[in-house]
């Protein structure tokens, strides 16, 4: 039995079915873990397909089809770590090329592209990407590749892929996208004009905060063998344990996503209230700058919000404190909700001065709003800010 092509355009589908019935010997409706580290050769140069597990392995072979499915790729290569894929990719471009990033990205990324990287010959400019035109102005002779995160963690500022995927593309320059946020349940970005998906599938492909993984998602069948290869020379390839929780996991990204805009939305109404806040970042408030934006490129408004408390990471630390139901936690997208200071703890690898020009604040707290009852999680903080 085999799956191999889209077996439906519908994704709720695809996250169910696609990737399963690989089982000939027992139909197994469950994409079995094949735990081995190699595969007998039937014949010199003959195997059934695959031959060692940093190479290939049935059940990661399985996840990288129904993720390039989700995404409408045409193949996918699923690594160790969301770092790992963004590592991966980065292998693609030249000694000496230039990369252009947004000024907001995510803390780790931040420190991948502007401390280890350039030590390899590769060089960044991190840019205000809300205006595609400062993308365009930071283009350069060697520049390669633009690196785009939306909505950015962890202020949700909104990018216009398909505004700077043009350019890009006018320029022969890849696109990749970091889709983490979103998943491919909001947004879709090889629709836009991207070349490259990446996504930690850490975060809400997976869902229930017990794996760490992620995966990178090419627009075509020659990039994606190219990135393959990567993987395969690198080691960065995700173990099949760990792919099949994330291949577990995608079976109920749908109805999770639901659940986690739906709260979020409750909640960035809540706090949009108080006035212990200075300011709310959620693309669904309509006072948010990319409103507009997030209705044209996402069909929802995602789980992930911020806000900026009165009264620095005093206020923040205290507030946090005295919650219940929020984890105080790194990491996103899983079924529980969690809180956490970006300032010191999930952008403490920027430096002081990069934090500031992003926008992040001292009283800046970041939450990964879960799938619990909307009425539970606003009264937990309600009562954590009368503490204050």
């Amino acid at each position: 039995m085999t799956n191999k092509e889209k077996i439906s355009e519908r994704l709720a589908t695809l996250c169910v079915h696609q990737g399963v019935n690989k089982d000939d010997t027992f139909n197994a409706v469950i994409t079995p873990i094949y735990a081995t580290s190699t595969f007998a050769f039937e014949a010199p140069g003959k195997t059934k397909g695959h031959d060692y597990s940093r190479t290939s392995n049935p059940t990661r072979s399985a996840l990288e089809e129904c993720l390039a499915a989700l995404e409408g790729g045409a193949a996918a290569s699923a690594t160790s770590t969301g770092m790992s894929a963004t590592a991966t990719v980065m292998h693609l471009l030249p000694a000496g090329a230039h990369v252009i990033a947004g000024h907001d990205i995510y803390g780790g990324t931040y420190r991948l592209f502007s401390s280890i990287l350039p030590q390899r010959g590769i060089s960044f400019s991190f840019v205000d990407m809300g205006d595609p035109e400062n993308v365009r102005d930071a283009i350069r002779p060697e520049t390669k590749a633009v690196w785009i995160e939306t909505p950015s963690n962890p202020l949700l500022n909104l990018v216009d892929i398909k505004a700077v995927c043009n350019i890009a593309s006018e320029n022969g320059l890849i696109s990749m996208v970091d889709n983490t946020f979103m998943s491919p349940y909001f947004q879709r970005p090889f629709e836009l004009g991207a070349d490259l998906v990446i996504h930690s599938t850490t975060k809400y492909l997976n869902g229930h905060s017990d794996v760490v993984g992620g995966a990178i998602i090419s627009k075509s069948a020659e990039t994606g063998a190219k990135v393959a290869a990567l993987t395969n020379a690198l080691g960065t390839c995700c173990a099949p344990f760990d792919a099949w929780l994330v291949l577990r996991g995608v079976k109920t990204l749908p109805c999770r996503m639901k659940a986690h805009n739906e709260n979020a939305m409750s909640l960035a109404l809540f706090l949009d209230g108080r006035d212990e806040v200075e300011k709310v970042y959620y693309p669904g408030l309509e006072s948010h700058p990319d409103h507009e934006l997030a209705k044209k490129q996402m069909t929802g408004f995602g789980g992930m919000l911020s806000f900026d408390i009165k009264g620095g990471s005093d206020a923040a630390f205290k507030f946090i404190g005295e919650l219940t139901l929020y984890a105080f936690a790194e990491s996103l997208g899983g079924v529980e909700s969690l809180i956490e200071h970006p300032d010191s703890m999930s952008h403490a690898s920027m430096d002081l001065a990069a934090r500031r020009a992003a926008g992040i604040k001292e009283g800046n707290i970041r939450v990964s709003v879960g799938i619990e009852d909307a009425a539970d999680l606003v009264a937990d903080m309600e009562r954590a800010f009368a503490a204050l």
